[in-house]
């Protein structure tokens, strides 16, 4: 099993003490980063995937949501970056043919982003391939720990919507 604690963080047994507010955020500190990569990972070997940055692939999500496209400011706010690097993953999506720059009709001096169908074939397959090598790995997990996993979604998505929210508070912008 993995080590997500520091010696700071245990009791006075050596166990990593996750019952405190703090331990539970230093615990989920500790996993997010990992859990995410690995997931990210095991998605891309099963499936032969190619090896996009997490970003575009956020950013890809986040066009996929509007096919109708979004301008480059919306897409900062909604993803929290600088209009400078979503420029930036923009650039090199449209050289891979994972973006399209469009102008709408009605104002020829806009653009619009929107994901390219090879785009959104590809982020189908990244969300098939991560399903299934989440799947089968949890279904090797002891009963109670799937358990465990189930009864934790619900408070994981809160705990996600409370960020954003406290995000939005701390600093002006909408939550995405």
């Amino acid at each position: 099993m993995r080590e997500t604690h520091t010696a700071a963080d245990r009791d006075g047994r050596g166990t990593p003490d996750t019952t405190g507010t703090a331990g539970i955020a230093a615990g989920l500190g500790g996993l997010l980063g990992p859990l995410r990569r690995a997931v990210l990972r095991a998605t891309r070997n099963a499936e032969g995937l190619p090896d996009l940055p997490e970003a575009q692939i956020e950013l890809l999500r986040t066009l996929s949501t509007s096919p109708e496209g979004l301008s480059p400011g919306t897409v900062a706010a909604r993803l929290r970056m600088a209009p400078s690097t979503v420029s930036n993953l923009v650039r090199t999506m449209s050289a891979e043919r994972l973006v399209e720059r469009v102008r709408p009709d009605h104002d020829q001096r806009t653009v619009v982003l929107t994901a390219s169908r090879e785009a959104l074939e590809l982020l189908s397959r990244y969300d098939r391939a991560s399903t299934a090598a989440l799947a089968r790995v949890v279904d090797d997990l002891p009963a109670a720990d799937r358990r465990a996993l189930a009864q934790a979604l619900p408070a994981l998505d809160r705990l996600v919507a409370a960020l954003e929210t406290a995000d939005t508070t701390a600093n002006g912008t909408p939550a995405a």
